[in-house]
């Protein structure tokens, strides 16, 4: 293995870290609201992807750093670019009850949160 891999690999694990600003206790809180429902794309009227994401996100957070495989660096990666994306699409005024928020949630972002 390279080390240029492994510093990918850091450089992940550190954005995902930063942009996922809800603790796993408060994802999962949210991930069983009727807004997180409400909101996402899902394929065939089942849970949404960013629902689904969102309960991978907390399983992410509980594992040791050292029992990350390659597909949760994959999907840590998802998440860093979805949020980054998503945040770029912000709507004008208070974003406090609005769907961008909400997706964002599911994602384990908080915009609101500082």
């Amino acid at each position: 293995m390279s080390g240029k891999s492994d510093d990918d690999r850091e450089g992940t694990i550190k954005e995902f870290g930063e942009v996922v600003n809800m603790t796993p206790s408060a994802l999962k809180k949210w991930l069983d609201t009727d807004e997180s429902k409400s909101v996402g794309q899902s394929d065939g009227g089942g849970e949404s992807v960013g629902h689904a994401s969102g309960r991978r996100i907390i399983a992410l957070q509980e594992k040791k750093k050292g029992d990350l495989t390659d597909d949760d660096i994959a999907h840590m990666r998802k998440v860093v670019g979805y949020v980054h994306r998503h945040m770029k699409q912000r709507p004008s005024g208070d974003v406090t009850d609005t769907r961008w928020r909400y997706s964002l949630m599911n994602w384990g972002h908080d915009p609101k949160k500082k």
